[in-house]
C-alpha cells in the first residue's frame, strides 16, 4: 500500500465506501448476527403512542440504553401497553436506523418481567389515584334495599353471568341487563369503561350495576386495573358492586366501587334480599300487627267497661234535681199568699193617701212650685237676653272698625298701585315726545327688519293714532338742514 501524506492528494489500494453502502452493511451484520432477541429492562423515556400511531421509548439497566420503536399495528394488539418505568421483557428484532446512526429493536411482544413488576405497577398505580380521592369512603354510595332493574357488565358466554342470573331468579326474579364485554385482553378496560359510562346515560338507567369475572392470575385481571376503568365507577351515578375474581383477588375497581364482594354470586346476594324470607317477614310483621291489634281493641273495651261502670244511673243523676224541683213546688205556693198579702197592704196605704183632701193639698203644692219655677225661669232668660245683647253689640261695633280699617288700607295700597302703574306706563315715555310703532296685528315693532315694503302700521303719539304703509326700508338718511313740517301730513309721509 503506498500513501502520500505530505500533499492533498492522499491515494490508496482500500476500498472505498459510501456512507449509505457502510450503514447498509451495518444493518446486515447486527440483523444477521442477532436476528430474534429477548431483551429484559426498564421503559425510560416513553411519552405515549406518536401522532402516527407507533411507539418509540428505550429499555434501559444499570450500565446501558437500547432505543426501541413499536409499529403501530403492534401496538394495538399488546396485552400490556408499555407504561414508564415498568420493568419488562421485549422480544422482538434487533437492527438499526441508519437515519441516525442508532440501532434499535422493533418490539412486536411486550410483558411484564414477573409479577413482582406488575405488583410494583399496580401500587404505584393505586397510589396515584388514592391522592386523587376516588377511593374515598365519602363518595362510596348505598346500594338500593329493592331494586327493580340490574345491569351486569361481564362476558355473555362464561358461567359468571349465569350464576348471577340463577341467583337472582332464586332469590328475588327481576329484570337484568348484560352488557357484554371482554373481561381478559387488552380491551378490557376500555369495554368495561364504557358499559359503565352506557348504563349512566340511559333514559331509563337500572337501579344497580355489578361487574363481574371469575378468578385469574394478576395478568388476567389487570384490565379491572386499567385507570380509565377506576374513574368510571368512581363517578358513576348508579351504585356499583365490583366482584371481579375470588375471595382473595383484588383489583383497583374493587377500590373505586360503592360495594365489593367476594364472588360473582356473593354480588347477586348483596344486589337483592331473598323473596321467601321477605315474604316470611311481612307474614310475620303481619301477624304481629294482628296481635298488637288485638289487644289494642280488649284494652279499649276494658277501659270502657270500667267508665261505664264509674258513670251514675239516670236515677241518680235526677234525683238531685227532682227534690230541688219538689221543694220549689212548695215554696212557690208559699210565696204566691206573701206576695199577695203584701201588695194588699201596700195598696191600701196608697188608696189612704189617694183621699179628696190630700189630693187638692198636693195640687195645691204644685202649682205653687210651678208659678215659683216661672218667676225664676223668667228671671233668668230676661238676664240671659240682656247679656247676648251686650255680647251681639260689642261684636258689631268691631266688625264696622275692623272692616273701616281694611278699608282704608286697600285704598291706600291701590293708589300705590295705580301710581306705581303711572311711573312704569310707556304714556309717560310717550309724552316725553316718543311714539310706539305697531304693525298690523298691533304687536310692538322694534326693529326696522320686522316691517317689509308695503306693510301696514300704527304709529301712537302723545295725543292720538297715525296708520300708515311702509314704502321702504334701509339705512337712516345722512341729517340734512329741518325744514318745517307742513301743518297737514297726508298718510305715508312719514317713511
Amino acid at each position: 500500500m503506498n500513501t502520500y501524506s505530505d500533499t492533498g492528494n492522499a491515494k490508496s489500494n482500500q476500498t472505498e465506501y459510501t456512507v449509505t453502502e457502510i450503514s447498509s452493511s451495518l444493518k446486515k451484520t447486527v440483523e444477521e448476527r442477532f436476528g430474534y432477541v429477548r431483551i429484559r429492562g426498564e421503559i425510560t423515556g416513553f411519552r405515549g403512542p406518536h401522532s402516527s400511531g407507533h411507539c418509540y421509548f428505550a429499555l434501559k439497566d444499570d450500565r446501558a440504553r437500547i432505543e426501541a420503536v413499536i409499529w403501530k399495528g403492534v401496538a394495538n394488539k399488546l396485552k400490556h401497553f408499555p407504561e414508564e418505568g415498568l420493568e419488562v421483557i421485549a422480544s422482538g428484532k434487533l437492527t438499526t436506523y441508519p437515519g441516525s446512526s442508532k440501532y434499535q429493536v422493533v418490539i412486536d411482544n411486550l410483558e411484564p418481567a414477573g409479577a413482582g413488576a406488575l405488583m410494583a405497577l399496580l401500587q404505584e398505580r393505586k397510589a396515584k389515584l388514592e391522592a386523587e380521592g376516588l377511593f374515598a369512603p365519602e363518595r362510596k354510595q348505598l346500594l338500593p334495599y329493592m331494586p327493580q332493574k340490574i345491569g351486569v357488565i361481564t362476558s355473555p358466554t362464561g358461567a359468571v353471568i349465569r350464576d348471577i342470573i340463577h341467583r337472582i331468579s332464586d332469590r328475588f326474579p327481576l329484570h337484568v341487563i348484560v352488557w357484554p364485554v371482554r373481561v381478559q385482553g387488552e380491551t378490557t378496560g376500555v369495554e368495561v369503561s364504557n358499559a359503565i359510562n352506557g348504563f349512566n346515560a340511559m333514559a331509563d338507567k337500572p337501579d344497580l350495576i355489578i361487574v363481574a369475572r371469575g378468578g385469574g392470575s394478576i395478568e388476567d385481571l389487570w384490565g379491572f386495573n386499567d385507570e380509565i376503568v377506576v374513574r368510571a365507577a368512581a363517578i358513576s351515578d348508579i351504585p356499583l358492586i365490583s366482584a371481579v375474581g375470588h375471595e382473595t383477588d383484588w383489583t383497583l375497581l374493587d377500590l373505586a366501587a360503592d360495594v365489593r364482594a367476594p364472588t360473582p354470586t356473593g354480588a347477586a346476594e348483596l344486589a337483592i334480599p331473598v323473596k321467601a324470607e321477605l315474604d316470611a317477614t311481612i307474614a310475620s310483621y303481619k301477624a304481629r300487627l294482628q296481635t298488637a291489634l288485638s289487644r289494642q281493641f280488649e284494652k279499649a273495651r276494658s277501659h270502657l267497661l270500667a267508665a261505664e261502670r264509674g258513670l251514675a244511673t239516670p236515677d241518680m243523676l235526677l234525683a238531685m234535681p227532682r227534690r230541688r224541683l219538689d221543694e220549689a213546688t212548695g215554696r212557690l205556693g208559699r210565696g204566691l199568699d206573701l206576695a199577695t198579702r203584701r201588695k194588699r197592704a201596700s195598696y191600701e196605704s196608697v188608696a189612704a193617701r189617694l183621699s179628696h183632701r190630700g189630693l187638692s193639698s198636693s195640687i195645691a203644692r204644685s202649682h205653687d212650685r210651678l208659678d215659683a219655677l216661672g218667676r225664676r225661669t223668667n228671671v233668668a232668660h230676661l238676664n240671659k237676653m240682656q247679656s247676648t245683647n251686650r255680647h251681639v253689640l260689642e261684636l258689631t261695633r268691631r266688625s264696622v272698625n275692623a272692616f273701616e280699617n281694611q278699608v282704608s288700607r286697600t285704598k291706600a295700597r291701590y293708589e300705590q298701585a295705580n301710581r306705581l302703574l303711572g311711573s312704569l306706563s310707556y304714556k309717560s315715555i310717550i309724552d316725553r315726545g316718543y311714539a310706539v310703532v305697531r304693525n298690523a296685528k298691533d304687536t310692538p315693532v322694534a326693529s326696522i327688519g320686522k316691517i317689509k315694503s308695503g306693510d301696514a302700521f300704527s304709529v301712537e303719539l302723545k295725543d292720538g293714532l297715525i296708520s300708515a304703509v311702509a314704502a321702504g326700508t334701509g339705512s337712516a338718511p345722512k341729517p340734512t338742514t329741518a325744514k318745517k313740517p307742513d301743518t297737514q301730513t297726508s298718510q305715508g309721509d312719514l317713511f
